[in-house]
């Protein structure tokens, strides 16, 4: 490893720090930290949120356009696009290639299943468990030496420690390829693979060079090579869109490439010192071109932005404006590719880095780490923010109310004169109302004051209407005239024929044989 003497001067404060210690580091298992919406709130104040975004403003930077004076007296605007011969890779940039070529490759040994199914493809499993099993020995092969120095020198002083700097890093590479058990990938993969290059930029193994250089080179190098990569999963394997808005998100899968291809459209700049707000290059093409299919077309060849687009023409059908609406809406902007610039990077800190759905699967270990950030300003409590999940609170049964207001929760189910602590409850009969200081309980007790009762004058429970000669009801006002008793004839009855009712009803004989009734028309020689 160079001595610090021979360095180039350190990289401008706008630049993700390289750890001085990385030899003596303690490295940690890279675990789940962010659990309700508490946590979100703790980790926009946290260091890990702090590298985050500034590693990621200075990429953003590093892809705009600059002004160069140095040969001549005026001023030269150099753009950095796709494909450009011109760009200059450093080794590790080259050997990051060559890690996401392989990986690709290995779609070949997981061809898709070819089966019926309704959402992603199966095979993608046998592909992601194939890199898990293989990615130790990758990362030792295409990860530079000043790198894995630092696990040998920290593991040489430490003889307990267990993890290293390739277990950290192995942790986030393996989270940016999308989730194998859902089958889908979203803006939170994406983010894991940004912090994969961050821990590698915290650990040297970037090499110095004049500031934006080397961020364009990971740009440019390594994180397009891998859109491409992650883009063939999607159409190979058929990954779900993970926690998307659907026509409301930005895009199913993807923003980072937003974010870098609408720097690479905004005006030039002479250092990062003064980034623009508004405007847009000279011969930039105008954002409501991503509308139009043949300018999208010709501008992905060069641009991360209509790259990202066409991709979207790729796997959807319609109407732009009709499958990408916030798109649309933003390619309404008069003001330049670099107030959408600004708006990008806005939105991905409330849309990403802010939503519980989305950071919750982002761990944290030694190189993104889980700690206040004493100079972090205070977030403002955004409406957003105040939907987050709340943290699960133990459920307690509310106790008897000092105003006397019963609680069935707390009293349970029980009789209104059971009492506390009672051994026996008091028994309550249910008799009649001329029944006095009997006891239901008590048989023979009950038996004896009934006996006492002369036989007749017991309160008899009859009919309302019952007289004591049990006759009849009274005739009511809407009985018929001179009838002491309605009558029920035959339909076939006539008119005149005398009806006799019995005195009582009949009595089954002795073979248990109810006489018939029969109309009195009927004849005795009817069958």
């Amino acid at each position: 490893m160079a001595d610090k003497s021979t360095l180039p001067p350190p990289r401008t404060s706008h630049a993700l720090q390289i750890l001085d210690n990385a030899s003596t580091h303690t490295f940690q298992p890279p675990t789940k930290r962010i659990n309700d919406g508490d946590d979100v709130q703790f980790f926009l104040s946290s260091r890990a949120y702090t590298d985050i975004v500034t590693f990621m403003c200075q990429l953003n930077a590093a892809m705009f356009p600059r002004k160069d004076t140095v040969r001549t007296s005026t001023f030269h605007t150099r753009t950095w696009q796709l494909r450009d011969d011109n760009i200059p890779f450093s080794n590790t940039v080259v050997r990051l290639q060559e890690l996401l070529k392989r990986l690709e490759n290995m779609i070949e040994e997981a061809l898709p299943d070819m089966g019926p199914r309704r959402f992603g493809n199966v095979s993608f499993r046998k592909w992601y468990a194939m890199v898990e099993e293989r990615i130790s020995g990758l990362l030792e092969e295409y990860l530079p030496p000043e790198v894995l120095v630092h696990e040998a020198q920290h593991n040489g002083k430490n003889k307990d420690a267990q993890v290293t700097a390739k277990d950290e890093l192995q942790a986030y590479l393996m989270g940016s390829f999308g989730s194998a058990q859902r089958l889908d990938y979203g803006t939170g993969h994406e983010l894991s693979f940004l912090a994969f290059l961050g821990c590698i930029w915290k650990l040297g193994g970037f090499p110095h060079a004049e500031a934006g250089v080397e961020e364009r080179g990971v740009v440019l190098g390594v994180i397009e090579p891998y859109l491409t990569l992650i883009r063939r999963l999607i159409l190979t394997y058929t990954l779900e869109p993970a926690g998307s808005h659907g026509v409301w998100g930005l895009d199913d899968h993807f923003f980072i490439p937003y974010i870098f291809g609408s720097a690479q459209l905004a005006p030039a700049i002479a250092s990062v010192e003064n980034i623009p707000t508004e405007g847009s290059l000279a011969d930039a093409v105008d954002p409501a071109d991503v509308a139009k299919a043949g300018v999208v077309e010709h501008e992905r060849k060069t641009n991360m932005y209509f790259s990202a687009i066409g991709f979207i023409y790729d796997v959807k059908k319609g109407p732009f404006w009709e499958h990408s609406p916030i798109l649309f809406d933003i390619s309404g902007i008069r003001a330049g590719w670099a107030k959408i610039n600004k708006g990008m990077l806005k939105m991905y800190n409330a849309e990403v880095l802010s939503k519980f759905p989305v950071i919750q699967h982002f761990p944290f270990g030694s190189l993104f780490v889980w700690e206040r950030d004493p100079n972090a300003v205070q977030q403002i409590t955004s409406i957003h923010s105040k939907s987050q999940p709340k943290p699960k609170e133990q459920f307690i049964v509310p106790q008897q109310t000092k105003t006397g207001l019963r609680n069935p929760m707390h009293e349970g189910v029980k009789a209104p004169w059971a009492a506390v602590g009672a051994q026996g409850a008091p028994f309550v009969g249910t008799a009649a109302p001329w029944a006095k200081g009997v006891n239901m309980r008590d048989p023979e007790k009950f038996e004896s004051v009934r006996s006492s009762i002369p036989r007749g004058s017991e309160p008899t429970t009859g009919a309302p209407w019952a007289d004591s000669r049990g006759g009849p009801p009274p005739r009511s006002r809407r009985d018929p005239p001179n009838m002491t008793a309605p009558v029920t004839a035959a339909p076939s009855a006539k008119k005149g024929d005398q009806v006799s009712l019995p005195a009582q009803a009949p009595v089954p004989d002795a073979r248990g044989v109810v006489p018939s009734t029969r109309a009195p028309r009927a004849q005795d020689s009817a069958p």
